[in-house]
Parts: C-alpha cells; sequence; structure tokens
C-alpha cells in the first residue's frame, strides 16, 4: 500500500489504540489498583520490546555516562507518568483524563520557551490560552454533570492527569539530547526497564497477592495496555515519524481524545454540551501550537 495512504490510516488506528486505552483502564482499575496495574504492564512489555531491539540491526549499546539520563526518561515517562495517570482516570473518567492529557503538548511548549529558548510566537500563545480555558471549562462542566460525582476526589484526579502530562513534557524535553545520539527504541526499551525497575519498592508487598486475583477480563486489559497501547502503539508511532514529518505525524494525536470521548458512550459516560465545548478549545489550542 502506498504510505500517502498507509501512515495516515496506521496513525489514526494507533489513536484509536491509544484513545481506548482510557476506557481500558476506567473500567479495569477498579480490580487492579493503578501502581501493580502500570508494573504489570510494563513487566510484559519489555520481554517483548528486547527481543524486538535484538532482532533490528541497530547499534544497542549506551555508554554507561548516560544511566542518569534513561533513569530521568524511565522514572518521567513511565513510572510517574503511569502512576499520575491510573490514579487520576480512576478518580475522574475516561474522556475527563483523555482531554486534559492532551494539555501535554502545551507544557512542551512553555518548557521549550524556557530551557531550549524556542521561539514563543502568537500562534503559540494563542494556542496556549485556548488550551488553558478549555481546561477550566472541562472541570466547570463536569461540576455540573449530574452523572459525575464532583468532589476533592475528582479535583484531586483533575491534579494526577495534568501531573501525568506535565511528566510528559518533561520525558520529550530531557530525552531530546539522547534521541538525537543514540537509536530511539533503544533509548525507549531502555527507560521501559528502568521505569519498570523503579515500580518495584511501589508494588513489591502487595503484586503478589494482586496478580493471584486478577480475572480474565483484567488479563485481557493488561494485554491491551502492554501489547497494543505500548509495543504496536509506540513501534508503529516511530516507524511513521520515519516516513512523514513529526509536525503532520503529531496533527494525528488528536484524535486520541476524540476517540476517547466516543468510546467513553459505551461505559456509560455522557459527556455535556459545555464538556465538549472545552475538549474543543483544548484540542483547537493544541493543534494551533503544535503548527507553530
Amino acid at each position: 500500500m502506498n504510505n500517502k495512504i498507509f501512515i495516515p490510516i496506521l496513525l489514526i488506528f494507533v489513536s484509536l489504540v491509544w484513545g481506548g486505552s482510557f476506557i481500558v483502564v476506567r473500567v479495569i482499575v477498579g480490580e487492579i489498583p493503578p501502581l501493580e496495574l502500570g508494573f504489570l504492564r510494563f513487566i510484559i512489555t519489555i520481554p517483548i520490546m528486547v527481543l524486538l531491539l535484538f532482532i533490528r540491526k541497530k547499534p544497542k549499546k549506551i555508554p554507561l555516562k548516560e544511566l542518569p539520563s534513561l533513569a530521568v526518561l524511565g522514572l518521567t515517562g513511565v513510572t510517574l507518568l503511569y502512576i499520575f495517570q491510573y490514579y487520576g482516570v480512576e478518580r475522574t473518567t475516561a474522556s475527563t483524563a483523555a482531554v486534559l492529557i492532551d494539555t501535554n503538548v502545551i507544557f512542551i511548549a512553555i518548557l521549550s520557551a524556557l530551557f531550549l529558548k524556542e521561539v514563543f510566537n502568537l500562534k503559540k500563545t494563542i494556542g496556549i490560552s485556548l488550551s488553558f480555558l478549555g481546561v477550566i471549562i472541562v472541570i466547570f462542566s463536569q461540576s455540573r454533570n449530574e452523572n459525575i460525582v464532583f468532589n476533592n476526589e475528582f479535583l484531586l484526579g483533575v491534579i494526577f492527569i495534568l501531573l501525568s502530562a506535565f511528566c510528559w513534557s518533561i520525558y520529550s524535553i530531557y530525552g531530546k539530547r539522547l534521541l538525537k545520539k543514540y537509536d530511539t527504541f533503544t533509548i525507549i526499551t531502555y527507560a521501559f526497564i528502568l521505569g519498570a525497575i523503579f515500580y518495584i519498592p511501589l508494588v513489591f508487598q502487595n503484586i503478589f497477592d494482586v496478580v493471584q486475583k486478577i480475572s480474565f477480563n483484567g488479563w485481557l486489559a493488561i494485554l491491551y495496555l502492554a501489547v497494543l497501547c505500548t509495543v504496536f502503539g509506540y513501534v508503529s508511532w516511530y516507524y511513521a515519524l520515519s516516513k512523514v514529518e513529526a509536525a503532520r505525524a503529531a496533527v494525528f494525536l488528536n484524535f486520541i481524545p476524540l476517540f476517547a470521548i466516543l468510546l467513553s458512550f459505551f461505559i456509560g459516560e455522557i459527556p455535556t454540551i459545555l464538556f465538549l465545548i472545552g475538549a474543543i478549545l483544548i484540542i483547537y489550542g493544541v493543534y494551533l501550537t503544535q503548527r507553530s
């Protein structure tokens, strides 16, 4: 199939899979606690990634001096990212989490301006302003949603989601240097391994009890997150980046919250009109920021 057709289809499917992850987490987090869910996701992911790493004919060695940098990537891009995200989904809704996580682009733009001295032009300023207005509207709209219990737990969940988005922005900015010097797939695999190691002190007391109680549906959810969202998602994303410009590929990420909102109907989450307005502002603001 021609890449002009195949790559957009692939990126849309990746966005669908990643959008679906919020639904899967929202459903299964009642059975598998967030910490253990994140740990099991990467325990299954890592052997597959290592196998693919050895199959690929790319440099696999990274100097020991880069270990602290890899540790930062593992901590921000794996451990903290998914701890905050899963605790956030548990306390809010799948659609709220998917929309708010999109603000990672806004945080990346702000951090890039502060630390990488990237230009902060008018379009980027408007995009960031619209997105933050959208965040306020989304939070306010959920306070008016009769199907949602709006309390301190919900607000804590919102903070967790925004912290998750912030972690991804740190991962993205901090990882730029390594990604320029070394193979991307290799860096990601090492970050996954270190991120899983950082989980161990947090889960070692309960993990065996949790594993023994996981249902068939629970294992399906873990496999979805590990195999489809992580292995397939990351491999497909970076394959697409090797074929098209990053800016063109990034536009497809805006489909993630849209798919999450649509799929959330299947678990009984009915977004309000005000919520959709806020979501549109966030997505459009992110789009403007990316285009700038």
